[in-house]
């Protein structure tokens, strides 16, 4: 039973600041101190400048061998692949209107990683998980972002968005900070002591910043639950995607911080970029809003859970 609370107590740890963060950012809205307007330009200023710093000065600060794991890269990549074409599948028999299939599977696959997966993972490793979770945040959000197009695409009937989406690829922000240390780090370049303090104060600022702003653009007016659509993907994105994913690959030998990433990365609730794409696609926006909120509440619950477990495992 001691083991089980000391379990349950590293778990949430973990899990509980990035809620009560959150949960901060739904009462600030609601007060008013947090308007859409600050939110706006609050995530704004995370993606373009304080979160790409973090991953930057993430990397460049941790010695080569630590700074990523492309054997886990590569299995979370084709990880993604096989549960997304699993989900298509699912989907034509399962979801109805067929316009509906593509913004289900989008929810159920793609996980808000730049934000909470890699608060998740801050809390539990330190700067050296978010070193670790940064390549992977950059290549297997590539690989989000192409199978949205994809699936989108073919449940509206709409042609084209590849390339522009490609193309928004390579301005991302996320992945020229991770480029840009990767050659740094590779060059064995050393950052001046002026540039790492600057460093550190903008990727001290990135996560509580971009968790309130989360909070505060979460939306629970909107919540219907008589759609089981809703619920379908809530499920497949909090219990049965991060269990397939994490139990596979613990049996293909990953543990320690490595399996404790993935799990982290794939537990985290539904990326609000989802509802963006929808909204920009002439889907159905008020889905996609639902299954972001719904799935940020159940993250907290599901990975407090799956944490406990691997933990007692000594997996993690």
């Amino acid at each position: 039973m001691t083991l089980l609370l000391a379990n349950l107590q590293f778990a949430l740890s973990i899990t509980a600041p990035i809620f009560i963060l959150l949960t901060l950012g739904v009462l600030l809205k609601q007060l008013n101190i947090l308007t859409d307007a600050f939110i706006e330009s609050g995530s704004k200023i995370v993606f373009t400048v304080a979160l790409p710093v973090l991953l930057f000065t993430s990397i460049v600060q941790t010695p080569t061998d630590q700074a990523h794991d492309l054997a886990l890269i590569l299995y979370a990549t084709l990880a993604t692949l096989t549960v997304y074409i699993l989900l298509e599948v699912l989907a034509h028999y399962w979801i109805q209107p067929p316009a509906d299939r593509g913004v289900i599977v989008q929810g159920a696959f793609r996980s808000n990683m730049g934000i909470i997966g890699l608060a998740y993972c801050l809390n539990a490793y330190g700067t050296a998980g978010v070193a670790a979770a940064s390549l992977y945040v950059g290549l297997v959000t590539i690989v989000f972002n192409v199978l949205a197009v994809i699936t989108l695409s073919r449940s509206l009937q709409r042609e084209g968005g590849l390339s522009k989406t490609l193309t928004g690829i390579a301005k991302n922000p996320f992945i020229i900070a991770i480029v840009l240390a990767l050659m740094v780090s590779g060059l064995g370049w050393k950052l001046p002591p002026l540039l790492v303090q600057t460093g550190d104060y903008l990727a001290k600022m990135a996560l509580p910043l971009a968790l309130l702003c989360t909070g505060g653009a979460l939306s629970f007016k909107a919540l219907r639950l008589e759609s089981h659509n809703t619920l379908l993907a809530t499920l497949m994105k909090a219990v049965i995607v991060p269990l397939l994913i994490t139990a596979i690959g613990a049996l293909l030998g990953f543990k320690g911080m490595s399996l404790g990433i993935l799990f982290l990365m794939t537990s985290a609730p539904t990326a609000a970029a989802s509802y963006i794409m929808v909204r920009a696609m002439g889907g159905n926006a008020v889905l996609a809003a639902n299954i972001i909120a719904l799935t940020t509440l159940a993250s907290i619950l599901t990975t407090s859970l799956g944490i406990t477990i691997l933990k007692g495992l000594e997996l993690m």
